[in-house]
């Protein structure tokens, strides 16, 4: 099933998203993570498209949307660009399953305008881990964030020679993947350039922020979320985040844990991870 593109405007940036199945259908929103792409949601938006419409936008950096300029790709960024889709979808609330960083990017949204949603997946999306250590003072911030843009300056995007290549980089980074699905992914994320192929997201995504997020303010919007949500880790992804997230500030949530999975469950197990949410949609 081949989506549909199309495209709306954030902060003045031509921002892209594709559409799979009948907008007849209640609205579901896919949310990728950090240095990925929409089309990495194409197993999960064919298995969802026979009950709902699906979006799944590419963040801005990333994919076919525009680069900011200035390299500003913050999750209030983010946040901001899933606002302005929905208002150019038109079709509040929304169901959202965002992954990782897109993960983080819904619980922004849904705390900010929690009747804009109405039920929620975050696959790995709570966050780091070390946001309760202490927090550094914002001399040292700032000075680390400007080194750290100063540098991207100098940084040039790698280039694969071949696209085989670029898959074994792919496979490099997540060992659960097919070699089908791992070139699939490869083949929607990079670009062609002189010498070969290079990745589509800006290097500037790397960048982080002065004004560090922080549980404080996460425990203040996630407060404010009144939709159900389920929360998915993978039991072999970075840490036992699962075993230790604090998960108080949310009113009515449920958290699985998968085994033999990592940071991309939705890829990792895909059958196990599209159980839960069948059954999570379904309750």
């Amino acid at each position: 099933m081949d989506p549909e593109s199309r495209y709306y405007s954030s902060q003045r940036l031509k921002m892209h998203y594709l559409v799979w199945g009948d907008e007849t259908k209640p609205p579901i929103i896919l949310i990728h993570g950090t240095r990925d792409h929409a089309r990495s949601w194409q197993r999960t938006a064919e298995a969802l498209a026979t009950r709902y419409c699906v979006y799944a936008p590419d963040l801005r950096g990333h994919g076919d949307s525009a680069w900011a300029i200035g390299g500003n790709y913050s999750i209030i960024d983010y946040a901001l660009d899933i606002h302005a889709l929905g208002e150019a979808i038109g079709r509040a609330p929304y169901t959202i399953i965002g992954h990782s960083l897109g993960g983080g990017v819904a619980l922004q949204y849904a705390g900010t305008f929690p009747e804009n949603v109405a039920r929620m997946v975050t696959i790995e999306g709570l966050g780091g881990r070390d946001w309760q250590r202490e927090r550094r003072p914002a001399h040292e911030r700032m000075r680390r964030w400007v080194q750290s843009m100063h540098a991207l300056e100098g940084r040039a995007a790698h280039i694969y020679p071949t696209l085989d290549e670029a898959t074994a980089r792919m496979r490099e980074a997540n060992r659960h993947l097919s070699p089908g699905l791992a070139r699939f992914l490869t083949e929607h994320g990079v670009r062609t350039v002189d010498g070969g192929y290079s990745w589509k997201f800006d290097n500037y995504t790397r960048a982080g922020s002065p004004y560090e997020f922080n549980m404080e303010d996460a425990r203040d919007l996630w407060n404010q979320i009144r939709c159900p949500l389920l929360v998915i880790w993978g039991k072999e992804s970075w840490g036992s985040r699962a075993a230790t997230a604090d998960l108080s500030a949310f009113h009515d949530h449920r958290s699985v844990e998968v085994d033999n999975a990592g940071h991309w469950v939705h890829h990792d197990q895909f059958d196990t991870f599209l159980e839960h949410v069948d059954a999570f949609l379904g309750s």
